[in-house]
């Protein structure tokens, strides 16, 4: 008599269900994101070389603005990562407050002066862009006044979190007003539409015909590719050291990183022996 019972067995995760389980684990995320930072700043080295090699020496110079649209190549890419960043950091804003997930917190608030920082270039860029093309550094047409609404966000979010004293309590709190904020992305991006602007018209488009010749294209997708590696490499280091603020007095800190202790700061170790 056959005594075997076959059991049915447990369904196995997808690749993407563990791979967002291990994203959970601290020190998991502190040594995968370690290997991952030197390749994605290697990457944007070689990236930003390339374009702006394509863009200032080798790309010609508009019939109309001359020399100055150069400024596009890090006007342009600059602009699309404030609106890009702001998009992620809300994003994981939802994850945090539906999910509760700590990693997606400390994403979305080292996102903040990232994308803060892009914007600030975006906007001076622009001002020097519009002097010799609108012959002014600053109109409060509708593009403009939206992007600077984008920085105040930014640095609103970024307040906030650091007026709470409790890192988790402060992060939903952020993470919550970064969501009230997505309502200003659409406008930033159909404002040369809905209104009468200064600013262009969009000039490329993925779906259509773009009006900016190839010459000048390439250029610009390159520096827009380039920016995204910069952002993914100081998100993570950024990510990386707030872990280690937050979990200082942890095991796996002093086991896994003994040697990165002194990055985090002497203050921050000062306040931990004083709790």
């Amino acid at each position: 008599m056959n005594t075997n019972v076959n059991h049915p067995s447990k369904p196995r995760k997808s690749a993407l269900v563990l791979f967002i389980h291990k994203l959970g684990s601290p020190p998991w995320f502190y040594a995968f994101s370690g290997k991952l930072i030197p390749w994605l700043w290697l990457l944007f080295g070689i990236m930003t070389a390339w374009g702006l090699y394509l863009g200032l020496v080798k790309g010609p110079a508009d019939y109309l603005q001359g020399e100055s649209v150069r400024i596009m190549y890090i006007h342009v890419p600059s602009a699309w990562m404030s609106w890009m960043i702001y998009a992620v950091m809300a994003g994981l804003g939802f994850i945090t407050l539906v999910w509760r997930i700590r990693i997606t917190e400390i994403l979305a608030m080292s996102s903040a002066p990232i994308g803060a920082a892009f914007t600030l270039v975006a906007l001076a860029s622009g001002s020097l862009w519009g002097r010799p093309t609108w012959g002014t550094y600053w109109v409060w047409d509708a593009r403009l006044t939206s992007e600077l609404v984008l920085l105040f966000l930014y640095l609103g979010v970024m307040g906030l979190y650091n007026a709470i004293d409790e890192p988790r309590k402060a992060a939903r709190a952020a993470c919550l007003l970064a969501l009230v904020g997505v309502v200003n992305l659409p406008i930033i991006h159909f404002s040369v539409k809905w209104w009468n602007t200064l600013h262009q018209p969009n000039s490329i488009s993925f779906t259509g015909g773009s009006s900016i010749d190839a010459s000048m294209l390439w250029p610009l997708l390159i520096m827009a590719i380039a920016v995204k590696f910069y952002y993914a490499a100081n998100l993570l280091s950024r990510a990386r050291v707030k872990l280690l603020e937050q979990d200082l007095r942890k095991a796996w800190v002093r086991n896994v990183v003994p040697r990165d202790l002194p990055r985090v700061g002497p203050d921050v170790v000062h306040r931990d022996r004083g709790n």
